[in-house]
């Protein structure tokens, strides 16, 4: 189904639902971390040196997988990478659409390879910020494109795991599956965290596309610009932070008083 729910704390489903990003969202992608070195002949992950960032890190095994898998150039597997991500919002997507790649496979080469336990770490900066979240007034919830296995082992890495009451994901062994942008994730997202209305859902995320499709759906949205990162022409949304500190600001009717 492309859902979990992970916990409960038995107050109303009623509730606003308050959605988070979670890949270079709930951890920056300008994080220091390891870059992939790749054997020449076998094109295997050998070792990781250090001086990337994760999302360079995931964007670079994406490409390898795509140069061994399609026989084709390094530039050349760059290329598709990009083209798959801008018209479909998720590189795998472009791959079971035009090659018939397995997209369980895909994920276990790349999302699971990555060595993300020597990468993330438990935040507590950010699981203080989310614990001043007043969940009786808002529902927290998780709303990716990673497959399940990815995006439980980040929350459980970033020590958070016990602070969302759900998750949706895109679930790659239903072909042809569902992400963001496309209307219809942010409807089974609604559907899966039972709110009807799409003024009662609030989001923040790091990537533009999907901050204009949510917005244009009804959803109060945040659109997470890190620094370092060129701001866009355009604003996507109805908000711009450049830190999810700042959510205590656009979003301040969910906080604790106290905080």
């Amino acid at each position: 189904m492309g859902s979990q729910n992970i916990e409960s704390n038995g107050t109303s489903s009623s509730r606003p639902v308050f959605f988070f990003d979670i890949d270079n969202c709930l951890y920056p992608r300008s994080r220091l971390t390891c870059k992939l070195q790749v054997h020449a002949s076998t094109r295997e992950i050998t070792r990781p040196v250090l001086g990337s960032k994760v999302h360079d890190m995931m964007a670079e095994l994406i490409d390898e997988y795509f140069a061994r898998h399609l026989g084709v150039s390094q530039e050349e597997a760059t290329r598709l990478h990009a083209e798959y991500y801008k018209n479909y919002g998720l590189a795998i997507e472009g791959l079971v659409r035009y090659h018939q790649i397995d997209p369980l496979e895909y994920n276990a080469q790349v999302d699971d390879a990555l060595p993300l336990e020597g990468v993330i770490k438990p935040n507590p900066g950010l699981r203080k910020m989310l614990e001043d979240i007043d969940t009786s007034k808002v529902k927290l919830w998780l709303l990716t494109n990673a497959y399940v296995n990815h995006a439980r082992r980040v929350i459980k890495l970033l020590g958070i795991e016990d602070l969302f009451e759900g998750l949706t994901y895109c679930n790659y062994s239903e072909v042809p599956f569902l992400c963001k942008p496309q209307p219809a994730m942010y409807e089974k997202a609604m559907k899966e965290a039972e709110i009807e209305r799409p003024g009662d859902c609030y989001f923040v995320d790091d990537s533009y596309a999907n901050c204009v499709a949510s917005q244009k759906l009804g959803w109060t949205t945040a659109h997470l610009v890190e620094e370092g990162v060129p701001e866009p022409e355009t604003q996507a949304s109805q908000y711009q932070i450049r830190d999810l500190e700042e959510l205590r600001t656009v979003y301040s009717q969910f906080f604790k008083t106290s905080c």
